[in-house]
């Protein structure tokens, strides 16, 4: 082993550090009406010098306790009308109030909450939390148009602007119909035993989220058009149904519904997990007479798959001249210190997994660790 020093020379892919789940409650009274909106807001603010990393220089530092302090004077000030709105508010306060800050990242998450309905009349000031499926939102936005392909998996000629880029989404709606689903005629060979399913109970809890080609749109219209799009391709006709040949027929005929239906989305992405429900072995209960019963009893699994790549049907489609496209990406799992992370065209997805906050690097490709904290640092390191 050589006794000289190496010398590696490093740059800063990426730097950056923010304050995470904010939760904030707004309460606005209208004489006996109140009306709330709560959330949780994470912040990521990018500025033009690293000297904070290189000379341990605090000076251009917007404290996290800032950030988070910033939250709830604008939405004391200025309400939450709905959580895209707000983000972009905060995006631009802090691209507006700090000249050396160059890029912001706002995502929140709404909770459920609805008026409880007494005797068929809406409650004035009463809730009830109805976690029928989680809204969220994500701005980025940048102030010279050089916006890096950190997390985005988006397409990213669009950005580049100057103009904030916008999503929207939902997820954990947990969906079932009992019939009028089907797998069959797939890959026969050696490996396979499987066998083909006419008739089957199709469950899933669906992920979505989508990608704005415009800030001038009524977001909470798109966003309730988007869900009921997804319910009604699921479900078809109320009487009869609708029958679906694999869950990827039916995940792609809503991504394509959702981009002829509004035309102020680019992009749809979509994940849904198989949920399974097995049958049940009941000939090893053989003293039992189950002649004529007709209810069926069926055995759920512990739980759905949290991982977007386990047991997952996942595709994306986008507008182009033409019309729409595929556009689904071929993944690649990373296993980095016993985590797993999905990782697309060589820049990683944070999901909902939280920020970075420590790198590891292979053969050039940045690769990041996630975890859960309050208030974060992320700095990726690239070898030159």
């Amino acid at each position: 082993m050589s006794s000289q020093t190496s010398i590696v020379q490093t740059e800063f892919a990426f730097h950056g550090y923010g304050k995470n789940y904010v939760k904030l409650l707004q309460v606005r009274r209208e004489g006996k009406i109140h009306y709330v909106k709560e959330v949780e807001v994470s912040t990521e603010l990018t500025l033009n010098n690293t000297k904070d990393y290189l000379l341990g220089d605090n000076s251009d530092i917007v404290a996290t306790d800032s950030q988070k302090n910033t939250v709830y004077a604008l939405a004391r000030q200025n309400g939450i009308s709905c959580i895209e709105k707000f983000a972009l508010l905060l995006s631009e306060h802090f691209l507006r109030k700090y000249a050396h800050v160059t890029k912001t990242r706002v995502y929140i998450e709404e909770t459920p909450w609805k008026r409880i309905e007494v005797e068929g009349r809406e409650h004035v000031h009463a809730f009830i939390l109805s976690p029928e499926s989680m809204r969220h939102c994500e701005v980025h936005h940048e102030r010279d148009g050089k916006l890096e392909n950190r997390f985005y998996i988006c397409d990213m000629s669009k950005l580049g602007t100057g103009k904030p880029l916008i999503s929207a989404g939902l997820k954990n709606m947990r969906v079932m119909k009992t019939t009028q689903s089907a797998f069959k005629n797939f890959v026969t060979d050696e490996f396979r035993s499987l066998p083909d399913a006419d008739d089957r109970l199709f469950c899933t809890v669906v992920q979505a989220r989508w990608w704005f080609n415009t800030s001038d749109v009524n977001f909470d219209k798109v966003w309730e058009g988007v869900k009921t799009t997804i319910l009604e391709t699921f479900a078809g006709p109320a009487e009869e149904g609708i029958y679906s040949p694999s869950v990827q027929n039916t995940l792609y005929l809503t991504e394509r519904s959702i981009l002829v239906k509004v035309p102020q989305i680019d992009k749809v992405e979509m994940i849904l997990p198989n949920v399974h429900y097995f049958g049940y072995d009941f000939g090893k209960l053989s003293k039992i007479d189950f002649t004529g019963c007709k209810n069926e009893a069926v055995r759920p699994t512990a739980k759905p798959p949290k991982h977007p790549m386990k047991n997952t049907e996942q595709t994306s489609t986008e507008r182009d001249a033409k019309g729409t496209r595929n556009v689904n990406a071929q993944h690649r799992n990373i296993k980095h210190k016993g985590l797993h992370i999905n990782q697309r065209d060589q820049w990683a997805t944070g999901a909902d997994l939280g920020r970075p906050s420590a790198t590891g690097i292979t053969e050039g490709v940045v690769i990041l660790d996630y975890v859960r904290t309050c208030s974060f640092t992320a700095v990726s390191a690239v070898v030159k």
